[in-house]
């Protein structure tokens, strides 16, 4: 199995995090575009596990959410 190197998934979401596409971060990191993909899906679900444990019971009047 083909682990990608952390040194290369950090390149990749730091990537996305500055508005790259996924096509332009695959050709900045050297890697395919379906290797991005999966990145994101995988540090998605890995935020979403985090943020389930960690904010519980959050006393909130009005909650606004953007960009759902």
């Amino acid at each position: 199995m083909n682990v990608l190197p952390v040194e290369k998934q950090i390149q990749i979401i730091n990537g996305l995090i500055e508005g790259c596409s996924m096509r332009a971060t695959a050709r900045m990191v050297g890697v395919e575009r379906n290797t991005v993909a999966r990145t994101l899906l995988k540090i998605g679900e890995r935020c979403a596990a985090l943020l389930d444990t960690k904010i519980r019971r959050v006393p909130a009047r009005r909650v606004q959410v953007d960009e759902i």
